[in-house]
């Protein structure tokens, strides 16, 4: 009930429909020196009245001309401003088919007239407590889920904090990548939104938590961290063992995340990030790293991440190479089908493939953002 629907009182309002004169008097007298009363002689003019206020309790009379009873609180239930009012039917019938027909509409009681004052007093008393109690702890409830759903804000801006500062330190070590963490989000962005769209793998995807899936791609690279600025940042291609040294990257990378899982005791917001790490320099054929899985039996962030992770590779300038014109790295990943990548990805890719070139095009023009801001959802 709204505070500009109760009548200027502190007192509680009770309202007496009853096409008989004598019983709304009764009525009247009995409760005005506990409520503010109305007393009403029909259902037409009861539901003028709720118009203007909500009352916290309502006796109604049965058998009226026009609008009976039965009806009155048929139409009460049916409407979701009033349905919460209690009320208590006050008639003269006593069989119990009619006390059931009227509790199964939901009434709350059953008053036969002639009514003791003192039993009136009491059932309404009663019903006013019990329904003061359940507006009370509904009120708490609801403050309960606000303060568990800030908590859990709270907890999951927290996490994505983590996720960021550790990117960008990532992002700040390898100075030849600028801007690779946040294309590479934007890349996987595109892709999952595109498979669920078509349905590919959706009974993988759907399985999987979504709330960190884009963020957690900036962890991918995160066992670079460990990999020496000598290599790290070389002027120049890497030799054999060099590049050996830097595939380590993967298993030091989840070596990072597993020991952010350790110090959290969380690992949910982590699940994505694994497997972005440990699996995406694998290829479809069995001949990427460090496990040569092939097939299916990569994990499909990994997949995904593989083809994000190498476009931006491909359009992307070295100290040994230069940027490669967009339309070549497309032509190179489309024909990485079966072999690098997941064929149904790359179906996928093909259809979003425009897209790619637009985000690579716009960071080209945007140097100064490291975090890609993602808005929560794919």
């Amino acid at each position: 009930m709204t505070m500009q629907n109760r009548p200027v009182s502190s007192r509680q309002t009770i309202v007496m429909v009853d096409d008989n004169v004598t019983t709304l008097n009764i009525a009247r007298n009995i409760l005005r020196g506990h409520y503010e009363t109305y007393a009403l002689p029909s259902g037409t003019v009861l539901f003028n009245l709720l118009e203007k206020i909500t009352p916290d309790l309502i006796l109604l009379d049965i058998e009226m001309p026009g609008i009976s009873g039965y009806e009155t609180i048929k139409r009460l239930k049916a409407d979701e401003r009033l349905s919460g009012i209690p009320v208590i039917f006050v008639t003269s019938r006593y069989d119990e088919g009619s006390e059931l027909e009227g509790l199964s509409l939901g009434a709350i009681d059953y008053i036969t007239k002639p009514f003791s004052p003192a039993l009136l007093l009491r059932r309404i008393k009663n019903h006013l407590l019990i329904a003061t109690q359940e507006k009370e702890l509904k009120s708490f409830n609801s403050n309960l889920m606000q303060k568990v759903d800030q908590k859990a804000q709270q907890i999951i801006q927290m996490q994505f904090a983590i996720l960021n500062v550790v990117a960008e330190l990532v992002e700040f070590r390898d100075r030849k990548t600028g801007g690779h963490i946040v294309r590479t989000q934007q890349y996987l962005d595109l892709l999952v939104k595109k498979m669920l769209k078509e349905g590919v793998y959706l009974d993988e995807i759907s399985s999987w938590d979504l709330t960190f899936l884009i963020p957690s791609a900036q962890l991918h690279d995160v066992g670079k961290i460990a990999i020496s600025d000598t290599i790290l940042n070389k002027p120049g291609k890497l030799t054999t063992e060099e590049f050996e040294i830097m595939k380590t990257h993967v298993s030091r990378g989840i070596d990072a995340i597993e020991r952010i899982e350790r110090e959290t005791h969380e690992d949910s917001f982590l699940y994505h990030a694994k497997r972005f790490a440990g699996y995406h320099h694998e290829k479809w054929d069995g001949s990427g790293y460090p496990h040569k899985l092939a097939g299916e039996d990569i994990p499909l962030q990994g997949r995904l991440m593989a083809i994000a992770d190498v476009y931006d590779a491909l359009i992307s300038a070295r100290p040994y190479k230069e940027e490669m014109p967009l339309a070549v790295a497309k032509s190179i990943i489309l024909n990485g089908e079966g072999k690098h990548f997941d064929p149904a990805l790359i179906n996928v890719f093909r259809d979003v493939s425009d897209g790619f070139e637009e985000i690579a095009t716009n960071s080209r023009n945007q140097t100064d953002s490291f975090i890609y801001k993602w808005s929560g959802s794919v």
